[in-house]
């Protein structure tokens, strides 16, 4: 069986903002036992651009 966690992340409203920590946020739930597995957009511009996202890890249990 898997578990699983979604790490929300903030990318910014400015053009051209972005994220700047998920490196450390995928090497901590990796020391965690997590495997980083994806993400999912949640909140989307107009015009596309990714303003937020949850970030996916999973391991077994």
């Amino acid at each position: 069986m898997k578990e699983y966690k979604y790490v929300a992340v903030h990318t910014g409203n400015l053009i051209g903002a972005r994220s700047d920590n998920h490196r450390e946020i995928i090497d901590k739930h990796a020391r965690q036992g997590y495997r980083y597995v994806g993400y999912i957009p949640t909140v989307m511009s107009d015009y596309g651009k990714i303003k937020d996202m949850d970030l996916i890890f999973e391991r077994d249990v």
